[in-house]
């Protein structure tokens, strides 16, 4: 009795061909159309992992993490120098979604840098800025711009303490003049203070003292202006109720 066999059957062709193209694991140079390339791992056809990205258009290297296709976790970018030929770090610290997010070190030029906090791109949090006059700011930001509680110490020694807001001075702060040996504190607005007092401080030591102290300015009775500003702020409390 003769058997009959059923054959197999096979499988299309373009199924092969796409099960190959299908990109996870490590894979060498992966190129794009526009001449950008990326090598490293992949996961369901997008990078995931370790991997080195290549953009042709302005020779930028990302090497770090990814996830999902985009620069996530631990990464640096660096950039050509026009002048030696040589790439130069740009960026070296964490990635969020693309974006630089949490620790990180920024450079802006050979002598000008900020290490501290990111988030969307952008110096947020504490940080420290290194700038190329000499100058470094120490403290808090926001929208990339020092922003809250924050210290700015000038080249010649000199150094503001205080409030900033919206990259300027701004609230209650001190300014130490330590090169003339004054202290000023008081109330700051856009960069301008507004009111204040003027106090000598460690004017012995200071490179360029002024040519006079500042005279000590008494009240001839303390306790009697003290004791009258109590009866007025009691009065007041008395007509509020």
């Amino acid at each position: 009795m003769p058997v009959s066999k059923c054959l197999k059957r096979s499988e299309p062709l373009w199924k092969g061909w796409d099960r190959k193209a299908q990109k996870n694991g490590l894979r060498h140079q992966v190129y794009a159309v526009n001449g950008d390339y990326y090598v490293g791992e992949w996961k369901d056809n997008v990078k995931h992992g370790k991997g080195t990205q290549v953009w042709k258009k302005n020779g930028a290297i990302y090497e770090g993490d990814w996830k999902f296709g985009k620069r996530d976790g631990y990464g640096t970018l660096s950039l050509p120098d026009q002048q030696t030929g040589k790439y130069r770090r740009v960026y070296s610290g964490w990635w969020k979604g693309d974006k630089k997010s949490g620790y990180g070190i920024q450079f802006f030029g050979p002598k000008e840098y900020y290490e501290g906090e990111w988030c969307g791109s952008q110096r947020s949090g504490w940080g420290r800025m290194y700038y190329s006059n000499g100058d470094i700011y120490e403290g808090q930001w926001e929208n990339d711009k020092p922003h809250g509680e924050g210290m700015l110490r000038l080249k010649n020694g000199n150094r503001y303490e205080g409030c900033w807001e919206r990259g300027m001075k701004n609230g209650p702060g001190r300014f130490f003049h330590l090169d003339h040996g004054q202290l000023f504190e008081g109330f700051w607005v856009d960069n301008m203070p507004k009111c204040g007092t003027m106090i000598d401080f460690g004017r012995d030591e200071a490179p360029e003292p002024t040519q006079f102290p500042i005279p000590e300015v008494k009240i001839l009775d303390p306790d009697g202006v003290l004791a009258e500003a109590l009866a007025m702020f009691r009065k007041t409390e008395e007509e509020g109720d």
